[in-house]
């Protein structure tokens, strides 16, 4: 390094060291794409599609890592700088080592995860329940590593500043009451955080798991380190504490398996011929496309009656959610219509009885009994109201 600051002789001092430091760089940064263009093409590696994201995805962290380095190892060569600043600029060459280092570690286990999430997702024999449950698990985890890698990394970087570290001292000294502060402070990000690696392991909820939250349906769009994204099926987003779900109940239509049985209510007439509704029920339920074909959760019962209509219970299963509301939608499109076409006797309607009265009662009656109420009456008998005129 001396014999290139003999180079920059003919400026100042400070100029020349500062240029040294720059040309480090400038030839590390050189070296990187080297190394990053080149790598890639070797023959072994040519057909190795990891290698090539995996050095896209790097390629800005090593090279400015690599700088760095040139940096730090060319600073001790630099006279034109007065000590404090040779302090300062190691200092800093350190904190912004550590903070690539960990961040680009940060990057490269985001990499790492979504990688074997796709390569989960792709295979034909793993069922839709296990992508969701490592999906939910790796995610979940990934944030508090990501969490904790980032506080570590930010923690060490500023660490190598003799003022941070004299504060760090002094937190420490007074741990006690500090730790009860920031304890009862962040008591419900540390209780969202905790209940995220409760959910993590135990899975009440997955990635897009169904549930019902204030009568509406929402799926579970995202998972974070203290919140949960749910997404309704008109696109509204409930952002709900992570916590929620372990200290309530709640519905989750898809935990153990996506399959549901849907059920539809059709209100008929006493008239109706229950074998031919079940008859039509059969025939229209192979045409849904939504059936699962399961006929161990077929059925078909009047489940309820009134003093007018009876009710007829159709149930069928569908594979999820969504199949399950398109086939109760069109399954009971289909069996109105066949309905008014078929059995029209069938649909409810409204009965008046006509029920003529004794052969010796006359029609109409010629006195009228009032009802009892306050009014005048004359022989217990009302005779309509006094029509004279009034007195003048």
């Amino acid at each position: 390094m001396s014999r290139i600051l003999v180079w920059f002789d003919w400026l100042p001092p400070s100029l020349a060291s500062t240029l040294l430091l720059c040309a480090a760089a400038l030839f590390a940064l050189l070296f990187s794409r080297l190394i990053t263009e080149a790598l890639p093409r070797l023959p072994g590696l040519r057909r190795i599609a990891f290698i090539h994201e995996t050095i896209g995805r790097l390629q800005n962290h090593v090279r400015l890592l690599l700088m760095i380095v040139a940096a730090s190892a060319a600073l001790p060569a630099t006279t034109g700088f007065a000590p404090t600043t040779i302090q300062f600029l190691a200092h800093f060459f350190a904190f912004a080592f550590i903070i690539t280092i960990g961040f680009g570690l940060i990057k490269a286990f985001r990499f790492g995860t979504d990688k074997y999430l796709d390569r989960i997702a792709n295979r034909a024999q793993v069922d839709d329940i296990t992508v969701r449950a490592h999906q939910t698990q790796i995610r979940i985890l990934r944030r508090l590593i990501e969490i904790t890698c980032g506080v570590i990394t930010v923690g060490a970087a500023l660490m190598v500043f003799e003022s941070v570290r004299q504060y760090g001292v002094s937190l420490f000294a007074s741990a006690g009451a500090a730790s009860l502060v920031v304890g009862l402070s962040a008591r419900p990000a540390l209780s969202n955080l905790i209940a995220g690696i409760q959910i993590a392991i135990t899975q009440p909820i997955r990635m897009e798991d169904m549930l019902i939250l204030n009568g509406d349906w929402a799926y579970v769009e995202e998972i974070n380190a203290t919140y949960v994204v749910l997404r309704t099926w008109d696109r509204r987003r409930y952002i709900v504490p992570i916590a929620y779900f372990l200290e309530n109940p709640f519905q989750n239509w898809t935990h153990s398996s996506p399959s549901l049985i849907g059920s539809v209510f059709l209100w008929l007439d006493y008239q109706t011929p229950v074998d031919d509704v079940r008859r039509l029920f059969h025939e229209e339920l192979k045409a849904c496309p939504n059936w699962d074909h399961d006929m161990s959760s077929v059925g078909c019962q009047i489940a309820d009656s009134n003093a007018q209509v009876i009710s007829i219970r159709l149930i069928a299963g569908a594979s999820d959610a969504n199949g399950m509301w398109n086939l109760c939608c069109d399954l009971r499109e289909r069996m109105l219509k066949r309905l008014r076409e078929e059995l029209p006797q069938s649909l409810p309607r409204g009965r008046t009885a006509i029920v003529p009265g004794a052969a010796n009662e006359p029609a109409w009656p010629d006195t009228l009994v009032s009802p009892p109420v306050n009014r005048p009456m004359s022989g217990g008998q009302y005779n309509g109201p006094d029509m004279r005129p009034a007195a003048r």
